[in-house]
């Protein structure tokens, strides 16, 4: 069962998260750099903070809590001590490009809590190799949104159709890693349906998604717990195609990301 990652800094909501199997809430206190990075784009900007983490700790259940925190930076280690002190059981590093960066912070966590690298940069792609065996993880999770930029794209599913997350999932499961990337929408919406990218998670052995805001629209009359239930009998049937199914599965989704791409791609031209 994937690991779906809800972003929520709301008790309530939290609760009704964590009353569902594979479940992992996510407080996200990111902010150095991001609205910079990101201006311009319909991206998530967080207004968590650090109190949060304790908040949705108190009603996570069985639920693990992760906490994404800012990118390296000189009050990194009073930063990860607060939010471990409020009952993180994960933290997440964002932005990080070098294997050094990514080093100095796991020292920092000092194997009290498991780590996940966000890879997103990339440079943190390209040394892939020299970071991927840093004690101290659980997980590598592909950031499509920052990453897609980085590599100067034009859609954020591209890194997907030009093998790039094959590769991180090759390097995970070689070192005995926990793998997961990008986000879903509800099954049958979406430019990329979440159908779709759910196929290509069961493809790659992922074990984390992050539950995309449109994956709880408030113009749907289902609850959010009947598009849970929705995209667990997806991923059930999506693990039952035959060898076959799964390769023409790959190459019509991968078509379909990089028709996305040239169509992004032509409209920029045309209004540049």
């Amino acid at each position: 069962m994937i690991d779906l990652l809800q972003i929520t800094n709301d008790p309530v909501f939290a609760q009704r998260c964590a009353a569902l199997p594979g479940m992992r809430l996510f407080v996200d206190l990111e902010r150095m750099g991001k609205v910079e990075r990101q201006a311009g784009k319909n991206t998530f900007i967080s207004s968590h903070d650090i109190d949060d983490v304790a908040r949705i700790k108190a009603v996570a259940g069985a639920s693990r809590v992760m906490v994404r925190v800012n990118p390296l930076h000189p009050d990194s280690a009073a930063e990860i001590d607060a939010v471990l002190a409020r009952g993180a059981d994960m933290v997440m590093l964002p932005m990080f490009r070098s294997a050094a960066e990514l080093l100095a912070f796991a020292a920092l966590v000092d194997g009290r809590v498991p780590v996940v690298p966000l890879l997103e940069t990339a440079e943190a792609l390209a040394s892939l190799e020299d970071w991927v065996s840093t004690p101290g993880l659980a997980e590598i999770f592909v950031g499509l949104n920052d990453l897609h930029l980085s590599l100067g794209c034009d859609f954020m599913f591209e890194p997907l159709a030009q093998g790039h997350v094959d590769r991180v999932a090759a390097a995970a499961r070689q070192q005995g890693l926990r793998f997961g990337f990008g986000g879903i929408a509800r099954m049958d919406e979406g430019l990329l349906p979440g159908r779709d990218v759910l196929a290509e998670h069961v493809r790659l052995g992922s074990q984390a998604v992050i539950v995309s805001r449109t994956f709880h629209g408030s113009d749907s009359t289902n609850s959010f717990e009947d598009e849970v239930n929705l995209l667990r009998q997806s991923e059930y049937a999506a693990g039952l195609r035959s060898a076959t199914q799964v390769q023409t599965d790959r190459v019509r989704i991968r078509a379909r990301i990089l028709e996305l791409a040239a169509a992004r791609a032509a409209s920029a031209a045309s209004t540049a």
